[in-house]
């Protein structure tokens, strides 16, 4: 898919768990009216859905996103990604190696891969990733199992790839900006975007933030 490098400045990754008495929806819709450019659906695993579940709230999300132009990728699930035809996935370590997503996926989807080392992400991008997620660059409740990566090995990954690098783990509008001169080409963030009581306004703000550390 063409464009992938320049919609991944603000990646948003969805959580259920910080919504409250809001849809996933109109979230999701806030966040793309703030700026957000580029949404993964993510569901984690205290809060499964059933498959009919998850897939009709993929399918809506997908038809959000696609009202409004934004790259729509699922987490992991290879398959859902597959019967919808979503426009691709993201995938960690422990999930399914890129270049098997690659090869059920087709040559044109979007393959994301998370990676915490310079090696990791070499092999990610030999095996046909389109970007790679690493982090987690600063401490994060939104994923319990993240191992904290330095700004020494995130700039030497970004050395080290010619694919797009975004930068992910308890990403904020007030420490963005210590990833200047990284190499990344964007940030992806949870919390900052969904666990805001005003979506849209956090987004626009964490965007123009985002521009100044990419940018000025």
């Amino acid at each position: 898919m063409n464009g992938v490098k320049e919609a991944l400045m603000l990646y948003g990754v969805t959580d259920r768990h910080w919504l409250k008495d809001k849809s996933l929806h109109d979230a999701v819709e806030e966040a793309i009216q703030g700026g957000t450019t580029f949404i993964q659906l993510r569901e984690k695993d205290d809060m499964a859905l059933s498959h009919d579940a998850f897939l009709q709230e993929a399918i809506d999300i997908q038809a959000l996103c696609k009202a409004y132009h934004v790259p729509f990728v699922i987490d992991d699930d290879v398959a859902l990604a597959k019967e919808i035809n979503a426009d691709g996935v993201h995938v960690g370590q422990s999930d399914m190696e890129a270049g098997n997503v690659r090869a059920l996926l087709g040559p044109t989807k979007i393959i994301g891969v998370s990676a915490e080392t310079v090696e990791e992400a070499i092999a990610a991008e030999k095996c046909g990733a389109s970007y790679l997620g690493v982090g987690a660059i600063f401490p994060t409740g939104s994923k319990a199992d993240a191992k904290n990566v330095s700004m020494d090995t995130l700039h030497a990954i970004c050395e080290a790839v010619h694919i797009p690098v975004i930068a992910i783990g308890g990403i904020s509008k007030s420490n963005v900006h210590q990833l200047k001169h990284s190499g990344i080409v964007g940030i992806a963030v949870i919390s900052a975007i969904f666990a805001q009581n005003d979506i849209k306004q956090a987004c626009i703000e964490l965007k123009e933030e985002t521009r100044k550390m990419l940018y000025d």
